[in-house]
């Protein structure tokens, strides 16, 4: 029995969870397909898989020979894939990772048009509030805000985002707008915090001293710690104190006059904004053509290239 054959069989019954259903989805009869994996039980000299007259199951090593399975036969899929061109045709199921509010606001409008231009690939996005690794957990391309620390992975600049402290009017105008990190001690805070993790204090940068080294940090009276950046953008648009936001985050309630952007002469340097994949110039066409068509969108994004028109009220 050819090797692969045998593991593409095992792959069957054991998400079937039984002989006759993958013998169905095969094309193959019952007897062949229990054939396939006794022959793979005495080769290897273990069993994959335990028996009984309604079902199957799988021991602790067929658990393991599963995992390495799937492994093996999408590498060679890949393989077969690469060698029939599909490197040159965009194809295939794209997965992309981004954090959850910049997915959804500016990831997936490029997603949905993407899609459009390339009906051959299907797209799964995985939106969420900490770092995914890109190998380990299955996906190809990652949008990232953040300085990347050195790897084997290639990150394309897309812009980058001012970290901005913002409140709404009505509180400034019952609080006063603070002018200096030690202000902050005479206001109300918006914390974030996710995964359980402390509030981070606000690092503020004197004028003239960012990047230098040298930061002042303010303490504001933290009532609310929330752990998506969405609530405590709400919190201080009903007026519960100040918030730090990324500018993406904000920029439309500051352009209407809802929120308004407090020590923006005391902001820390801006974060970058990356697409970052693996392979280079030796990936799939579909990671390519996704990453070649989000980058020239991303750039032109005004909140990310400079180009806002920012009503900074100090």
């Amino acid at each position: 029995m050819d090797r692969f054959e045998g593991m593409r069989i095992f792959v069957a019954v054991a998400d079937a969870r039984g002989f006759a259903p993958a013998a169905r989805q095969l094309g193959l009869s019952p007897p062949a397909v229990s054939r396939a994996i006794v022959a793979l039980e005495a080769h290897l000299g273990a069993q994959l898989l335990r028996r009984t007259t309604r079902s199957v199951a799988l021991t602790d090593v067929g658990e393991r020979f599963l995992a390495d399975c799937k492994r093996i036969l999408a590498e060679v899929a890949g393989a077969e894939a690469a060698a029939s061109g599909s490197h040159a045709v965009p194809q295939g199921l794209l997965a992309i990772t981004a954090s959850q509010m910049f997915g959804r606001l500016h990831v997936t409008p490029v997603v949905l048009d993407f899609l459009a231009l390339h009906p051959q690939v299907s797209v799964r996005t995985y939106f969420v509030d900490h770092i995914v690794h890109l190998f380990e957990e299955g996906f190809d391309v990652a949008l990232r805000i953040a300085h990347l620390p050195d790897s084997g992975l290639t990150a394309i600049p897309v812009g980058q985002l001012r970290r901005v402290i913002v409140a709404s009017p009505a509180y400034l105008a019952q609080r006063g707008v603070p002018r200096s990190a030690a202000d902050l001690a005479q206001h109300d805070g918006i914390g974030f915090a996710f995964d359980g993790a402390a509030v981070a204090p606000w690092a503020l940068y004197p004028p003239g001293r960012k990047g230098k080294g040298d930061r002042e940090i303010g303490h504001p009276r933290m009532q609310l710690s929330a752990n998506t950046g969405e609530l405590g953008i709400a919190a201080a648009l009903a007026g519960r104190g100040l918030a730090r936001a990324l500018s993406y985050q904000v920029a439309p309630h500051v352009q209407r006059g809802e929120l308004h952007i407090v020590l923006a002469d005391h902001e820390p340097p801006p974060v970058p904004v990356q697409v970052v994949y693996a392979d280079g110039r030796k990936a799939a066409a579909k990671v390519r053509a996704f990453v070649e068509f989000a980058v020239e969108r991303l750039r032109r994004e005004p909140v990310l290239n400079g180009n806002f028109p920012w009503p900074d009220a100090g």
